[in-house]
């Protein structure tokens, strides 16, 4: 076996299909945000707007967090120094689990390094917890969604994207007392819409589900403290797991879920992925926990999000762009091309000093390749012009098509 050739022809595939992903050097500078630098191939810097980060609310820069950061930096040095089981357990982390337990109104939270491991983890775990168990999974979950259903060994169902008729159809099928489980999110990333958590609730409800929301995308943007979606349809209550995350509208890193007491202690006794991973830093869990705080009081941050995403799909639309619009802040502009997407995003970054990232298979259907824009309170009317402009030229320049697609 030539090992080498088999490597350099899988790595060719992608380049041949127009889906291989490059990775630009950035390095964004406190209290400039959107604004960062661009180290180029040849080592030139140049000054660009990240108009694709997940840090949706600034936080990444904001005083409160960073003040929380160094106190425990200076007070316990940088990392934790174990698992949490062993060693790693600290106050900050505590706390930290404190505030997502009261921000999500559940008796418990329990932390992990990523929300793609929480979800992970959690979701792998629970047939070990109820034997029998079958998930009931909605077609465009997240990877990390997917992945935990695939490993856990138990039955699993794969209902239509958002169809909850079609939950019921098959939840009806099964074995009335089997142990159930519906997972599902609150707003999707790539289309950027909203999951029909009441329905679904409702559904849980008849066959006597439990129901699991990964809410990453929504957490901190939504509800009136931020506790997402769910908070904001005052629709907590009946939701059994919510996953969250800590790395883009809280803006450090982590992921976590909020559950019953007894859920939490089952998922940190029995889930592989908890047991044994080093826990994160006590600075990162401090800053977390100071940001999780800080946008409980801030719903001006969340106000002025929202109003960013509707003034650039506004403007967007009314050049003719196809924008897909469900209502949340999620900003797509399908181009439907793998080569044409990256070509924009390219041209974007070089020509204009816009940097957004091209969305391609397998993360979105083939044909549906996307640019896909994350509008905060930080981008200024200045950023905003330019990016409209920008647009505007390129999608002439490359002769696409200018047919709103039906939001």
């Amino acid at each position: 076996m030539d090992y080498t050739k088999q490597l350099d022809q899988a790595i060719e595939r992608l380049h041949e299909e127009g889906r291989y992903r490059t990775f630009i050097d950035i390095e964004r500078r406190k209290g400039q945000f959107p604004h960062a630098v661009w180290t180029q191939p040849d080592g030139e810097e140049k000054n660009i707007t990240v108009w694709c980060g997940n840090d949706y609310l600034g936080m990444g820069q904001n005083p409160v967090v960073l003040q929380a950061m160094h106190e425990a930096l200076d007070a316990t040095g940088a990392g934790s120094g174990g698992t949490r089981n062993i060693s790693g357990t600290t106050v900050y982390h505590k706390r930290l689990e404190a505030e997502l337990a009261d921000l999500h109104g559940k008796e418990a939270a329990l932390l992990f390094t990523s929300a793609y491991i929480a979800n992970d983890a959690t979701l792998s775990t629970l047939p070990k917890l109820f034997p029998g168990l079958i998930i009931y999974s909605d077609a465009l979950n997240h990877a990390s969604m997917i992945e935990g259903v695939r490993r856990n060994g138990g039955a699993k169902r794969i209902f239509r994207h958002n169809d909850v008729d079609h939950l019921r159809e098959l939840m009806a099928a099964d074995d009335p007392s089997a142990p159930k489980l519906i997972a599902f999110e609150s707003i999707y990333s790539m289309d950027g819409d909203f999951g029909p958590i009441e329905a679904i609730c409702d559904v849980a409800d008849e066959f006597g589900a439990l129901t699991y929301i990964d809410e990453v995308h929504a957490v901190g943007m939504y509800g009136p403290r931020g506790g997402g979606v769910a908070e904001r349809d005052n629709l907590m209550h009946r939701l059994d797991i919510i996953n969250g995350t800590l790395a883009k509208a809280y803006g450090v890193m982590g992921g976590y879920i909020a559950a019953s007491a007894k859920m939490c202690d089952a998922i940190r006794s029995y889930a592989p992925g908890f047991i044994f991973t080093t826990s994160l830093p006590p600075a990162v869990a401090a800053g977390a926990a100071a940001s999780v705080a800080f946008l409980k009081t801030a719903p001006q941050l969340r106000v002025k999000h929202q109003e960013q995403a509707r003034i650039l799909k506004l403007r967007l639309k009314g050049l003719g762009l196809p924008i897909i619009d469900h209502g949340s802040h999620i900003v797509p502009v399908i181009v439907g091309n793998p080569v044409h997407t990256q070509i924009l995003s390219d041209k974007l970054l070089e020509d204009y000093g816009i940097y957004v990232q091209p969305i391609n298979f397998p993360t979105v259907p083939r044909g549906t390749e996307r640019l896909r824009f994350t509008p905060s309170p930080v981008h200024g009317p200045r950023e905003m012009d330019g990016l409209v402009h920008a647009m505007d030229g390129l999608w002439s320049h490359c002769a696409l098509n200018r047919a709103e697609l039906a939001g």
